[in-house]
């Protein structure tokens, strides 16, 4: 992530590929995907914080249609997935900063809507993230995660090798909604893609 040419060719190679791969053995993730960025992004005056942002693919989209002051801020530790953001996915009521998903510079309670799509896998220690996720956003606020799910396509032998020496993280079926709802989040949904999965809860 923090090479400069992985991070130029992410945006319109990588992730897409990814997305059409989690497919596989299941209704597509892609439609889900965007049926879930038009209800983050809908019109409001509200705060949407993107985490793990990479080149800010998402965070423009989920900016678009804010109304009032409000603002969807990418966050990314790597410079150059900051750099390639601020470059090519700019706008009105778009912001960057360069953060640590594990520690979120921002307040308790501060953030109304707050994603990580599409990044948990890749993170050291995704349980720490979603426990940062559940912090920042605000009461009756929304928390949305797209991630891995380890399904029987991919708990081969051979599948879990090649995930651990790249660091790619298959996630438990219920490991990720029970961190949730450790934190005291609610109205917890899981919907399965294939390969993937798209988590969604509220803070009470």
């Amino acid at each position: 992530m923090q090479n400069p040419v992985f991070a130029a060719v992410y945006e319109r190679a990588w992730r897409p590929v990814f997305t059409r791969l989690y497919s596989l053995g299941g209704t597509s993730a892609a439609e889900f995907d965007r049926r879930l960025v038009t209800h983050l992004g809908r019109p409001g005056d509200r705060t949407i914080l993107d985490v793990a942002c990479g080149p800010g693919n998402y965070t423009r989209r989920l900016s678009e249609k804010l109304t009032g002051d409000g603002l969807c801020i990418g966050l990314d530790f790597s410079v150059p997935m900051v750099t390639k953001a601020v470059a090519d996915n700019s706008g009105e009521r778009v912001a960057y900063v360069r953060g640590d998903a594990h520690r979120l510079p921002f307040a308790d309670h501060s953030i109304d809507t707050v994603c990580c799509l599409a990044a948990l896998y890749l993170i050291s220690d995704p349980h720490e993230v979603i426990d940062e996720l559940a912090r920042v956003v605000a009461p009756g606020g929304e928390v949305a995660i797209f991630t891995s799910l380890r399904t029987r396509l991919t708990s081969s032998r051979v599948v879990n090798k090649i995930a651990a020496r790249s660091g790619y993280r298959l996630f438990g079926r219920d490991e990720v909604t029970d961190r949730l709802r450790a934190n005291g989040l609610v109205e917890v949904e899981q919907t399965i893609t294939g390969q993937a999965q798209y988590v969604t809860a509220r803070k009470p």
